[in-house]
């Protein structure tokens, strides 16, 4: 029986899937929500999403941290992700003063941007258990390479690099994406390096940050890869 995942990236103007049947490249897709991705997933196992999935109630997230230290310089990718109250702020002020409060660290405007997002994936989270589970690209790589990566992903060496660890391991990706090729080329790449994630999910390989995973109410909360 095929195993069938998508691997999913948000960006600027939506989302980016990349879809693996059996490890190997099957298509990518592009769609303004990600309602839209899942709808159409064909049955897909699972779906790794690049978004924080879970909070906990008072405190940061032991996965965002344990993630970072095993990034070197590329730890800046992955940002702390505070408790669930200061997602339900309706506007940064309040929700950077909630954060303080809270954690003792205030919220990056970087961080809020993600709200609708973050939301938007939460909801279908918690409304299919099972399905959906976060993975981070970078964390990805590194699981790869063994390493972390020394350059960056907007980089022509970087971009290179991820490519390759991605052929290496049985994701070739065409040059030729049809409508998704409109995506930016970062963002193609962590989509797939996602969906290697998702392909180790549903196979039972994947390793998570932290292990065992954080609970609460009833729920997992790690960074899967």
């Amino acid at each position: 029986m095929s195993i069938h995942v998508i691997g999913v990236d948000a960006y600027a103007l939506g989302w980016v899937g990349v879809e693996l049947r059996d490890g190997a490249f099957g298509r990518a897709m592009l769609a303004s929500t990600l309602y839209e991705i899942v709808a159409g997933s064909s049955g897909a196992a699972v779906i790794g999403v690049d978004i924080p999935l879970g909070m906990l109630p008072d405190r940061w997230r032991a996965a965002d941290t344990l993630a970072a230290d095993q990034l070197g310089p590329r730890r800046g990718s992955i940002f702390r992700v505070p408790p669930k109250a200061v997602w339900q702020e309706g506007d940064f002020a309040a929700a950077n003063r909630l954060c303080r409060e809270l954690t003792g660290a205030g919220l990056s405007r970087q961080s809020w941007a993600l709200r609708p997002k973050l939301l938007e994936a939460n909801a279908i989270w918690e409304r299919h258990p099972g399905l959906l589970f976060e993975a981070h690209p970078e964390v990805s790589f590194r699981q790869m390479a063994g390493e972390p990566l020394a350059y960056a992903k907007k980089t022509w060496t970087g971009q290179a690099r991820r490519r390759q660890l991605l052929a290496k391991h049985g994701i070739v990706l065409p040059d030729q994406l049809g409508p998704a090729g409109q995506a930016p080329p970062d963002d193609i790449l962590d989509a797939a390096a996602v969906a290697w994630s998702a392909h180790r999910m549903a196979t039972g390989a994947a390793q998570s940050h932290p292990s065992p995973p954080e609970e609460n109410e009833g729920t997992r909360i790690a960074i899967w890869y």
